[in-house]
C-alpha cells in the first residue's frame, strides 16, 4: 500500500511537470547540419510561402524578428541592406513573426506603436518598407518552434542543400549608430557563397524574449496587477489645471477631460487607459479631468476603479465651467470629450475634441523624441 502511494504520488509530479518539460523541448533551437523545417506561412503581401518558395536561391537566411522589439527594430535597416547586398549573389532573406500577439503584455508595447498582430506587420513592413517577405507565425508558432529562435532579431542561415550551417546573432552590436564589431551573419554568407566552412557557427544572441502562447498567463497576472493598484479621485480648481497644463513634469503628460454622462468619454476611455499601461513605463503620466458635478464624485470615483484608472485623476470644483474651459486650453470649444498631449516644456503637441483615434494616438505619442525608438536610424 505505502509502495502503490508513492508510485502514485511520483506519477501526479510527472503529470505536473511535464508541461514544463515538453515546452523546453519544443523550443530547442535547431542544431548545426540539421535541415531547414518546412513552413507554410502567410506573408503581409497576402501570399503564401514554404520553403520550396525559395528554392532557387544558392544560399537561405531566415530570421525570427517582430514589430515591438526595441533590438528587432535596431536590426531592420541591417537586414534590408544584406537582403539588397546579397540577393544577386543568390541569397534570399525571409523573415518571421514567432510571436503570439495574446502573449504580449502592454507594457511590453512600450517601445513601439503598433503590436505584433499580422495587420500590425503588414503596417510596420509598409512603413518600414521591407524588401523581404514578412510572415506570421503567431497564430500557430509551428514553424517557429520547429526552428527554436531563442530571441528577435535569430538568424538561421543555410546552404545550398538546406542544411543549417549558421544561427545566433547578425552581428556584435546592437546600436546602429556604433560600428559593427563582427559581422557574424555577413561572414557566414561570404564563407558560404565561395564554398568554405562558416568561421563561427553558432553565437548568442541579444534580444527580446518569444513570446510563446504558453506565455498568455502573463497578461492574466498583469490584469490582476493593475486591478490592485489603488484608484483615487482629488479635486481640482481652475488654478490647479492651468499648472497641470504648464507641466513641468519631465513627464510626457496625457491630460483627458471627460464625465461619466458623456458617452463618448465612455466609450474611448478604455483605450486611455491601455495607452497609459503601454507608455507610463517610459515617460507618459496620465492625468484625467472629470467635468462632473462634485454631487457625482463617488459616481466618478466608481468609474474610474472599473477602468482600473490608476493614474492622476481629479474632479473639477469650481462652479464656472468656463474657468474650466480656459485653463485647459482656450482653443477648446468645451464639448466632452477633449484630450491633450503636453510635452515637458507645457507645449501643447496633440489636442482633440470628440473622440480619439487610438493608433494615430500612439504613433504621436511614439514619434516623441522622449519615446520613441531607443536606437535611430
Amino acid at each position: 500500500m505505502k509502495h502503490c502511494l508513492i508510485r502514485c504520488m511520483l506519477l501526479i509530479a510527472i503529470v505536473l511537470a511535464l508541461p514544463a518539460i515538453l515546452s523546453a523541448q519544443e523550443h530547442k533551437t535547431m542544431p548545426i547540419g540539421a535541415p531547414a523545417p518546412d513552413f507554410k506561412l502567410k506573408g503581409v503581401d497576402d501570399k503564401t510561402y514554404t520553403l520550396q518558395s525559395f528554392k532557387d536561391a544558392k544560399v537561405l537566411a531566415v530570421v525570427f524578428i517582430c514589430n515591438h522589439c526595441p533590438t528587432s527594430q535596431a536590426y531592420e535597416e541591417r537586414i534590408k541592406k544584406m537582403t539588397a547586398d546579397y540577393r544577386a549573389k543568390g541569397v534570399a532573406f525571409v523573415a518571421i513573426s514567432p510571436n503570439d500577439p495574446s502573449s504580449l503584455r502592454l507594457d511590453e508595447l512600450g517601445y513601439s506603436d503598433v503590436g505584433d498582430s499580422f495587420a500590425d506587420m503588414k503596417h510596420r513592413a509598409g512603413e518600414r518598407k521591407f524588401n523581404f517577405p514578412y510572415l506570421y507565425d503567431g497564430e500557430t508558432e509551428i514553424a517557429s518552434r520547429q526552428y527554436g529562435p531563442v530571441a528577435t532579431p535569430h538568424i538561421f542561415i543555410f546552404d545550398k542543400d538546406r542544411k543549417l550551417r549558421y544561427n545566433g546573432r547578425i552581428d556584435d552590436t546592437e546600436d546602429p549608430a556604433k560600428p559593427v564589431g563582427v559581422a557574424d551573419a555577413v561572414n557566414a554568407l561570404d564563407a558560404l557563397l565561395n564554398n568554405k566552412e562558416v568561421p563561427v557557427a553558432v553565437t548568442k544572441t541579444f534580444g527580446c524574449s518569444i513570446k510563446w502562447a504558453e506565455k498568455r498567463d502573463w497578461i492574466q497576472k498583469a490584469a490582476v496587477t493593475w486591478a490592485k493598484e489603488p484608484v483615487s479621485l482629488n479635486t481640482i480648481d481652475a488654478e490647479g489645471i492651468t499648472k497641470l497644463v504648464k507641466n513641468g513634469s519631465g513627464k510626457l503628460r496625457l491630460i483627458n477631460l471627460w464625465a461619466t454622462w458623456c458617452v463618448p468619454c465612455v466609450q474611448e476611455f478604455p483605450e486611455l487607459v491601455t495607452i497609459n499601461h503601454m507608455y507610463r513605463d517610459r515617460g507618459l503620466e496620465f492625468v484625467t479631468i472629470s467635468a462632473d458635478a462634485t454631487s457625482r464624485q463617488e459616481n466618478a470615483l466608481k468609474f474610474l476603479q472599473n477602468k482600473q484608472a490608476s493614474g492622476k485623476n481629479y474632479i473639477y470644483t469650481g462652479d464656472d465651467k468656463y474657468k474650466m474651459i480656459e485653463a485647459v486650453d482656450p482653443k477648446w470649444d468645451g464639448a466632452l470629450p477633449y484630450t491633450m498631449l503636453v510635452d515637458p516644456d507645457g507645449k501643447i503637441i496633440y489636442a482633440k475634441q470628440g473622440i480619439i483615434d487610438p493608433e494615430a494616438l500612439k504613433k504621436i505619442i511614439f514619434d516623441v523624441p522622449m519615446m520613441g525608438r531607443i536606437y535611430k536610424d
